[in-house]
């Protein structure tokens, strides 16, 4: 029986029926979001829901039973358990009240397309094994804006209270800044002054207008350190821990066919057979040309 089980859970068929589920149920989450139509249609999609959760709850038991006498090793891979407590979540007793967290769990069945799509797996990897030291970038990025937000409430606070007045402020403002958006009207704040330029709805809070000749050296010099300079680093990073998700899946390939050598060899010997069967092809053509060739001298 584990055995059959085992076929089935591999089969190429059973992954593409289960990722096709799961593109469904993507669907159905997208289609309540529409109170009419969950309200004409709430039967057929109440029924839909329970197919899925049906079919998912199968999935999971023909895994764990492909594991014969050590059911316990289906909670090995990271990503077994992930499925696993997504269909157990669907069978906690949730109340009316608690029908958004139920619509919430429904919704984390959309991450599964993650365990479809082995490319999204190793994008996934990348960003888990970066953490670490995108860790380091973010600390690094911290002191960068706490350095030129103090800087900010230091040098443009009183002439722009509104976005420099405090470090909380100073500090959104800098936000906005590094995202490249309407960074050059807080500029033509500080170098023409909060009574001519930005402060037509804050007038009562324009107290001490002033001008600011450094205000390009700051906004210019914070956009290439925090734009370039740092996201360069967040995506070499990236890069890095994708590089190394890649060799693991490789590795992880390379003991799947160290630990079923006969199937490798199966595969072995049906690649030398279908090459073989090529240069018998060649072969015979070849005989006939000749074959052709001697009758016409004939």
């Amino acid at each position: 029986m584990p055995a059959v089980l085992s076929r089935i859970a591999h089969a190429r068929w059973f992954q593409n029926f289960i990722t096709t589920v799961i593109v469904l149920a993507s669907v159905l989450v997208g289609v309540e979001t529409y109170p009419q139509i969950e309200k004409q249609y709430h039967r057929l999609l109440h029924a839909l829901d329970l197919a899925i959760i049906t079919i998912f709850t199968i999935e999971v038991l023909v895994k764990i039973g492909a594991e014969g006498r050590h059911p316990l090793r289906y909670f090995k891979d990271p990503w077994n358990v992930f499925d696993f407590v997504i269909v157990a979540a669907c069978f906690l007793p949730f109340d009316n009240q608690y029908i958004t967290v139920l619509r919430l769990i429904r919704l984390l069945r959309v991450l599964r397309l993650l365990r479809a799509f082995p490319k999204l797996q190793v994008l996934v990897g990348a960003i888990f094994k970066s953490i670490p030291s995108m860790g380091y970038v973010s600390l690094l990025m911290g002191l960068l804006f706490y350095l030129y937000a103090v800087a900010g409430v230091l040098l443009f606070g009183k002439n722009d209270p509104v976005h420099f007045g405090n470090l909380g402020s100073s500090l959104l403002s800098l936000f906005q800044t590094v995202t490249l958006e309407g960074w050059i009207e807080l500029l033509n704040i500080q170098l023409y002054g909060c009574d001519k330029f930005g402060y037509e709805v804050f007038k009562d809070q324009c107290t001490q207008p002033s001008t600011h000749s450094i205000a390009p050296l700051f906004f210019i010099s914070f956009v290439l350190v925090g734009t370039f300079v740092l996201l360069n680093l967040f995506i070499g990073v990236i890069l890095t821990g994708m590089e190394e998700a890649r060799n693991e899946l490789a590795d992880l390939k390379n003991k799947e066919s160290s630990a079923n050598p006969r199937e490798y060899d199966l595969k072995r010997i049906e690649t030398e057979i279908a090459r073989l069967n090529e240069s018998l092809k060649t072969l015979q053509v070849t005989k006939i040309k000749f074959r052709a060739k001697d009758e016409e001298e004939a």
